[in-house]
């Protein structure tokens, strides 16, 4: 991603939610090489009170495809739920403009394909999903035991992913629970796998369960699994055991387990 001379790098937001605020804007604030320009929100109102609250110089736009066509922006940054996602990356793409976009990727395969496909249309722009958290804290230090083969051959891999969200039968589902926003997205499944596959190579084979402790919520019937357990065999050879659930009381938290031929790998996530 190029710049002509010293002009900052113009950013435009579809999706200004919690994570975009909690978890993006404190690095924007920290770089002088960028600006927000636009923002695009669920509502025009909510655009608005993002830009004054923390971006006064941006412009709250109406409707995503309007900020898309800007011709003044350089990057579409995408924080909205999946269901959002494929739509506004492919029309920003085709609109010339680079990428980033907050994970998970999309609502299912199909769209998710659709995106790749789009960033291979469009080669000089670049694309890119946002990096799970997991991973980026402790990448380094797993990479370095790996290439020193400080685990020697690794035979068995246990990830647990634990939160008890869920659990509260007369709650309304919550928006990672409803599909028609959050997509075919099971929990952490997802940004786990995306994590365990650069650290130990591809999973070659499966065979999973999941578990709806509370089909209907007030009304809404449920087809996203509270909880999920996954057998899976990786093409290096070592068994995989995957266990997600947001149900669990008194749940533990996150935490990685890798046993070897010569050593024990532990990652407390939380």
């Amino acid at each position: 991603m190029s710049r002509n001379g010293n002009r900052k790098l113009r950013i435009g937001i579809v999706g200004a939610g919690g994570i975009v605020k909690q978890r993006h804007l404190p690095g924007f604030k920290r770089r002088h090489d960028i600006e927000i320009v636009a923002v695009s929100n669920s509502t025009y109102e909510s655009a608005e009170k993002f830009c004054q609250e923390n971006v006064p110089g941006a412009v709250p736009i109406a409707n995503w495809p309007d900020l898309v066509a800007l011709p003044d922006i350089d990057v579409v940054w995408i924080g909205t739920p999946p269901y959002m996602h494929s739509a506004v990356t492919i029309s920003a793409l085709e609109a010339g403009k680079h990428v980033f976009c907050q994970a998970r990727m999309s609502n299912d395969r199909a769209e998710a394909e659709e995106m790749l496909a789009a960033s291979r249309r469009f080669p000089k722009q670049v694309t890119m999903l946002c990096p799970p958290p997991y991973g980026l804290r402790g990448d380094l230090v797993v990479k370095k035991l790996l290439a020193e083969n400080f685990l020697g051959q690794i035979h068995t891999i246990k990830l647990q992913s634990f939160h008890g969200n869920y659990l509260n039968p007369s709650a309304p589902a919550h928006w990672r629970q409803r599909i028609e926003i959050s997509g075919l997205n099971v929990m952490t499944l997802g940004i786990y796998v995306e994590v365990l596959h650069r650290w130990f190579g591809d999973i070659d084979g499966l065979f999973a369960r999941g578990k709806i402790l509370y089909p209907d919520r007030e009304g809404y019937n449920v087809i996203i699994p509270d909880a999920l357990s996954v057998l899976c065999h990786f093409a290096n050879g070592a068994e995989g055991v995957l266990e997600f659930s947001g149900i669990h009381a008194h749940a533990t938290g996150d935490k990685l387990e890798v046993y070897g031929s010569a050593g024990t790998l532990v990652y407390d996530f939380t």
